[in-house]
């Protein structure tokens, strides 16, 4: 978390250091719902070291969409936006993985 210190441990103790967005892998698929709309789905971000909700805002603002956070760990955008959301997640920092 970006200098969040809650737990009141230094830095170098706190359990989510290594998790990285170099290190994290997020997949990216698309889901066909009902009357044929389809729907991008982003999963994979840990919600523990990245505010996902700060991330879907962006990404619904970069592909023109309307969309959700599901469960606190999904990002559900509207339509289908599997190369612009891979572009846009890999200049954020993250590795993408497009199923």
């Amino acid at each position: 978390m970006k200098d969040k210190n809650f737990t009141g441990l230094p830095k170098e103790l706190q359990p989510w250091e290594g998790f990285t967005r170099d290190n994290q892998t997020v997949k990216i698929t698309v889901d066909k719902r009902r009357y044929g709309k389809f729907v991008t789905i982003v999963d994979g971000i840990d919600p523990k070291s990245e505010n996902i909700w700060d991330i879907a805002k962006e990404l619904k603002k970069k592909v023109a969409s309307g969309g959700t956070v599901k469960d606190g760990k999904t990002i559900e955008l509207q339509g289908d936006h599997r190369d612009s959301v891979k572009k846009y997640l890999e200049d954020m920092g993250f590795k993408t993985e497009v199923v």
